[in-house]
């Protein structure tokens, strides 16, 4: 699949932010790549939600980012950031004003399988 063709098929996704660009000379900045990585790292956790926003994806070499924002019931605009950092001594992560916690057990695998599946999109789906 071609890059154009990704970003057509790819729903919620933003796409005046690479029609700028020249999608055919590889002119893209390193935010618009992180950007189609995002839009395909959302689809890992299945449909979002309906009046949800949802981005998961690698930052840097160790750091991977997931976040999420809606308005609740009242009205009111709701938002979580979860900054994952995959260290030598494991997986740790760290929600918006809360120490680091080392992940563990299934919620260690849920993240490595996450990422795991997010790495297989972006290599087949995006850079091919």
């Amino acid at each position: 699949m071609s890059f154009k063709k990704l970003l057509e098929s790819v729903p919620g996704l933003n796409k005046a932010l690479f029609l700028k660009n020249d999608l055919y000379s590889n002119k893209l900045s390193y935010e618009d790549l992180i950007n189609a990585e995002s839009a395909l790292g959302r689809t890992i956790f299945g449909p979002v939600p309906t009046g949800h926003q949802r981005e998961f994806f690698k930052n840097r070499d160790n750091v991977w980012i997931w976040h999420e924002d809606w308005v609740d019931p009242f009205g009111i605009p709701q938002d979580m950031t979860i900054r994952y950092e995959v260290r030598p001594a494991g997986v740790y992560k760290k929600v918006a004003g809360q120490n680091y916690e080392k992940l563990e057990g299934a919620e260690l695998e849920n993240f490595r399988n996450a990422a795991k599946r997010y790495l297989e999109l972006v290599k087949t789906k995006l850079y091919c």
